[in-house]
């Protein structure tokens, strides 16, 4: 936690840009009857019942002193597809950096191993050597500042989303929205703050 902390507190350095990632799963639903627009004195009539058409995954990477995030969307979470959103990250939009930033969640996808799944071992090794990782402890993902974009981007999305290139336009433009005024996180949760507030998570030491 502190280590995660301690990155949050470090100022803005385009050579080794911060950025968090973070993933989720998403249903996509269809509808079984016409959605009946809103009349005089109705509004909108949904059907309850709706159809199933599988899961679709985002990534969400976002970096908060920039205003800035991006959300690719897959078929599934698996290490392939990981290695090749932190690819496209470090030759895309930080081709120049010397090194990113990485805070995400500690799954056992988001490792270098996983880029050695995916890619021959000297693409792996390249791609690997331009990563500074730090990872959110158990039950602490809420450290990770990608889920706030999470949490707004859901808001803004359709329940019912029934194909994946749905998905992915609604996700576009909600990013390209944000990114336009850059939208950031004020971010005031300190290690300091932490060594109080959470002061039952550290050890008892007996002097």
């Amino acid at each position: 936690m502190e280590d995660v902390l301690a990155v949050y507190q470090r100022p803005y350095d385009p050579r080794r840009p911060v950025v968090c990632l973070d993933e989720t799963s998403r249903q996509l639903l269809g509808e079984t009857r016409a959605v009946l627009p809103p009349s005089a004195g109705q509004p909108t009539r949904q059907d309850y019942e709706y159809q199933r058409h599988g899961t679709a995954n985002l990534f969400m990477l976002f970096e908060p002193l920039a205003g800035w995030r991006h959300v690719p969307v897959t078929d599934r979470r698996t290490r392939q597809d990981w290695a090749r959103v932190v690819k496209e990250l470090l030759d895309g939009r930080y081709a120049d950096a010397e090194k990113v930033v990485l805070v995400q969640d500690n799954l056992n996808t988001h490792t270098p191993a996983s880029l050695y799944a995916t890619f021959p071992p000297a693409e792996a090794g390249r791609l690997a050597e331009r990563l500074e990782l730090h990872y959110t402890p158990k039950h602490g993902s809420w450290l990770n500042m990608a889920e706030v974009e999470f949490s707004a981007l859901a808001r803004t999305l359709s329940e019912r989303l029934e194909r994946r290139e749905q998905l992915e336009w609604a996700a576009t433009a909600w990013s390209e929205r944000r990114n336009q005024v850059q939208v950031g996180v004020n971010w005031q949760f300190t290690t300091a703050d932490a060594r109080i507030k959470l002061k039952r998570l550290y050890p008892t030491i007996e002097l």
